[in-house]
């Protein structure tokens, strides 16, 4: 099995074989907290005005997302695992779109399958890639606004490495020190509104999840228990 990390847009274009993006700050943390939470299906769209467009066809979808980590005008709720789990949404078709994780998905196209990657749903995502053996594992990091690197995706594909290879990392020490690098917005009181301190424990609640995030041939982001 030939695995290979790869970052943001032009890495999701050269993504081959199974194909993870990750994007732990928030986007695939929040779908599996959707999912969690008993939605239908998940549609990631890289366009707002298409997510625009099928909120307007479809007036009972609920529309979420962000640009630069805020929530869109006229979106039901943000990019924020801690909305998230406040919501009614069992049984919901969800239309997300993001500044990183939801362009990954949408430039993906060589991948013979996308999975969508976070700290909450490492291990299940390790545990069906080794399941499959497939010969190329793509583990694509989506980073800030998918324009630079950031720790806490690159972390994640680590370790999605290291359960995949049966070796060892710090973990919890690199998560501890996300909180004064990519993470420390979300405990600067000046942001709060945009970055509630909830969501860093949300999102790096380490294998909290036994399901992975799986792309359909429809387009759609659907959960599948491992």
């Amino acid at each position: 099995m030939n695995i290979e990390i790869l970052h943001m847009t032009e890495g999701a274009k050269k993504a081959k074989g199974t194909t993870v993006i990750i994007d732990v700050f928030r986007a695939f943390s929040v779908e599996s907290y959707f999912c969690a939470a008993g939605v239908k299906e998940i549609v990631p769209v890289g366009d707002v005005n298409l997510a625009y467009k099928l909120k307007e066809e479809n007036p009972d979808f609920i529309l979420a997302g962000e640009r630069k980590g805020k929530i869109l005008p006229g979106f039901d709720v943000g990019n924020s695992p801690s909305e998230v789990v406040k919501l009614d949404c069992l049984g919901k078709t969800v239309v997300h779109t993001t500044s990183a994780g939801t362009q990954g998905i949408a430039n993906a196209v060589n991948a013979d399958e996308i999975l969508g990657g976070s700290l909450v749903n490492a291990r299940a995502t390790a545990n069906y890639i080794k399941s499959k053996n497939p010969e190329n594992v793509s583990l694509v990091c989506m980073g800030l606004e998918a324009l630079s690197q950031t720790e806490e995706d690159n972390l994640c594909a680590l370790y999605i490495k290291s359960l995949i290879e049966g070796t060892d990392i710090d973990l919890q020490g690199e998560i501890e020190k996300l909180k004064y690098t990519s993470g420390a917005k979300f405990f600067d009181k000046a942001q709060s509104s945009v970055f509630p301190e909830e969501d860093f424990h949300l999102c790096t609640q380490v294998d909290k999840f036994n399901f992975v995030l799986k792309m359909t041939q429809n387009g759609r982001m659907k959960r599948f228990d491992v």
